[in-house]
């Protein structure tokens, strides 16, 4: 079953088209990267798949739901999450309260049981306690539950924010540029992590990724983009073996 169908997917910014008629289609439980050179526009696809921007023209499906031109929010309600190649963690916050802040769209309780600490809140805080240890257990961060989310190394604030993602329980999980700045011994630790998580959370992965080891490692599908359109889709080993491919973005050797 088709999870994502985006269909003639376009926006400019003054006289210049970032993106141009894209179009993509992922299935249910499918790894799928986006690859292309800096500046082609994948980030870019990734704001308009949340709701960061607006597309001047398109269509994007999720699943039944035409998620097309809303709100960050309703698209994450909607069921997509994602993480950013910069890490935005709420750094002076604990690692358990950086995924319960992520569980609240889930749990709720009134500002009344909140002031009064009435039973309900103590019920609601517990229920999010536990689901909020299940997922850093899952990504070996049990242990680190009360650091702050600064104090962790790179690879495990990597983690934190995938597993952060994943407490709004989305449909489609976005990584964008999941190793940037890892170490060779991180990113196959993050391979093997990205591979747990659709195996195991039953999840759709979309990646944007330079690495090309990773990308080959686990992707099963890739979009190639070149100045903001598709060059070229399909199977990774064919599309990474591409002669338009190997000269647009690996180089011409």
């Amino acid at each position: 079953m088709t999870l994502l169908n985006v269909n003639n997917l376009s926006i400019s910014f003054g006289g210049l088209r970032a993106v141009d008629d894209f179009n993509l289609k992922i299935e249910e439980g499918e790894l799928y990267g986006l690859i292309g050179p800096n500046g082609a526009g994948k980030t870019t696809v990734f704001n308009l798949l949340t709701g960061v921007y607006k597309p001047n023209e398109g269509l994007i499906k999720l699943g039944d739901k035409d998620i097309t031109g809303l709100s960050t929010i309703d698209i994450n309600k909607a069921g997509i999450a994602r993480t950013f190649q910069n890490i935005r963690l709420f750094k002076d916050l604990s690692v358990i309260d950086n995924v319960k802040v992520a569980l609240h769209n889930q749990y709720s309780y009134s500002t009344l049981s909140s002031i009064f600490h009435l039973p309900s809140y103590y019920k609601v805080e517990k229920e999010m306690d536990e689901k909020a240890m299940e997922l850093l257990k899952v990504f070996g961060l049990e242990e680190h539950k009360d650091y702050l989310a600064s104090n962790l190394p790179y690879g495990q604030q990597r983690k934190l924010e995938i597993a952060r993602a994943l407490a709004t329980s989305p449909k489609l999980l976005l990584l964008d540029e999941p190793a940037a700045g890892m170490n060779p011994n991180e990113t196959k630790e993050l391979m093997d992590t990205i591979q747990f998580v659709r195996d195991n959370f039953k999840m759709t992965i979309l990646l944007i990724e330079h690495d090309m080891k990773l990308v080959s490692g686990i992707c099963e599908e890739l979009t190639v983009l070149n100045f903001g359109r598709v060059l070229t889709q399909g199977n990774t080993k064919d599309v990474l073996n591409n002669p338009e491919v190997i000269k647009a973005y690996l180089g011409d050797e």
